[in-house]
């Protein structure tokens, strides 16, 4: 059906949540009409339920082509529908080849045929051997490009120094596009850390003055890039220290292009409630403490941290030690593309948060950073149609049996939830009905310049 509209009591459009009727048209948002209003086109009816844009999740590691025993396309864009999210972009690691080259993104490209269930974009890497290939990387349609300042874990992606990043930076600056960067630094004197079975010892081995350091580094990088004229997009993945948050607030005050999330395991879960050997929690950079998370709430709220992504990071579970407990020979990595919403929803009510304030930190300021917004993020003509229809007053406990990315594994299994994600359209196919997946995969690559 390429011609049809949806109405709700409660429909997100312009920061507002409106009662109106939306009609699409050719994969496209065609108009936005008064609720009930009389059209030549089916029109189904939500009642209360809320039609939300579909959510924007800029940081999944899909690990395809090469470790498809991890992850891959199909059942993670099945994952990312199920939770609402209509676009994602996919990281350039634990994929073998890493995306670091045109040939080895063109071998992703191939990889995707007929697997994405929602719309998928890409981002580059940055290593010390790529900066010549780097122009010709962005030139193909990768949406930017990742570091990492630490051992990623992953040996054909090492780690970055502050000259490889001055050389790359002028050529990201000319694309205008963000530079991503896992900030931890490994500053020593911690690494005598004896890591157990104790969630707290590994806690120990990567404390938050890695991540300040990073921080700070990537600021003063900032500066540089700003100074020498290039002024090149800086953001740092994965927040975790709430250290570190003065520092981002200052370059931002000094109108660096600096730029911060964080992910729902920070703002929801706390190391004094994590069980000794439950390796399913391992993330790097750690989970911290309960005052922690308070702190990087309140810097979601007063937008020191931008905004709210999954960092699904999946692998097998034989990779997590989850029958020997070990921690640190575990996989770091949290697992839960699909429930970011609920996650989020249900501690963000309590804090005076609305759905419409959701809207803003999962779909348009994520669309907005990976250069989307002239088609994902919002609910309005031109745009693509992308909605997700939520009940938020249903509460339920999440199950193994739910997950639909490849392993029913997740550190979430047990936990109450409030709201649930009944329906996902993307560019205007039903994707997804509560539970079921409808029809076939009608995703499609999201290029820069070929939007």
């Amino acid at each position: 059906m390429s011609h049809f509209a949806l109405q709700s009591n409660n429909v997100i459009i312009d920061g507002e949540m409106i009662a109106a009727c939306v009609e699409i048209k050719d994969e496209l948002t065609h108009a936005i009409h008064p609720h009930g209003q009389a059209l030549s086109c089916p029109v189904q009816d939500f009642g209360d339920k809320v039609i939300m844009p579909g959510l924007v999740d800029s940081h999944v590691h899909i690990n395809e082509p090469g470790r498809t025993e991890w992850e891959g396309f199909n059942t993670a864009t099945q994952a990312a529908a199920a939770g609402g999210i209509t676009a994602l972009v996919d990281m350039p690691l634990n994929c073998i080849p890493v995306t670091t080259t045109k040939a080895a993104f063109q071998e992703k490209l191939d990889s995707v045929d007929d697997k994405l269930w929602v719309d998928c974009g890409f981002w580059g890497g940055v290593i010390p051997q790529n900066i010549d290939d780097l122009d010709e990387l962005l030139c193909a349609g990768v949406l930017g490009v990742k570091s990492f300042l630490i051992d990623s874990g992953i040996e054909e992606f090492p780690p970055v120094e502050a000259k490889d990043m001055r050389a790359a930076m002028p050529i990201l600056a000319k694309h205008d596009v963000p530079y991503l960067i896992h900030a931890e630094l490994d500053c020593g004197s911690f690494n005598d850390v004896v890591i157990t079975k104790e969630y707290n010892s590994f806690l120990e081995s990567r404390p938050k003055s890695w991540e300040n350091d990073a921080i700070s580094l990537m600021v003063d990088m900032a500066r540089e890039s700003k100074e020498q004229g290039d002024n090149c997009k800086v953001h740092i993945v994965h927040l975790s220290s709430d250290e570190a948050l003065d520092t981002i607030a200052q370059a931002k005050q000094e109108g660096l292009r600096f730029t911060a999330e964080t992910c729902p395991h920070y703002l929801t879960l706390a190391s004094e409630q994590i069980p000794d050997g439950k390796t399913l929690f391992k993330c790097c950079p750690p989970i911290r403490e309960n005052k922690n998370r308070e702190h990087l709430w309140q810097a979601v709220t007063d937008g020191r941290l931008d905004f709210i992504v999954s960092d699904h990071s999946p692998c097998t579970p034989e990779l997590k030690h989850i029958d020997t407990g070990d921690i640190e020979k575990a996989w770091g990595g949290i697992s839960a593309l699909q429930f970011g919403l609920p996650l989020i929803w249900t501690e963000a009510k309590e804090r005076g948060f609305t759905l419409i304030d959701l809207a803003r930190l999962m779909s348009s300021e994520t669309a907005k950073f990976a250069g989307l917004d002239s088609v994902k993020g919002k609910i309005a003509i031109g745009h693509h149609a992308d909605f997700l229809v939520f009940d938020p007053t249903v509460r339920y406990t999440i199950t193994n049996d739910m997950i639909k990315h490849r392993h029913n594994i997740t550190p979430y299994a047990g936990r109450q939830v409030v709201g649930q994600v009944e329906h996902t359209f993307v560019r205007g196919h039903h994707v997804y009905q509560q539970d079921e997946f409808i029809n076939a995969p009608k995703g499609r690559p999201l290029l820069k310049g070929k939007l």
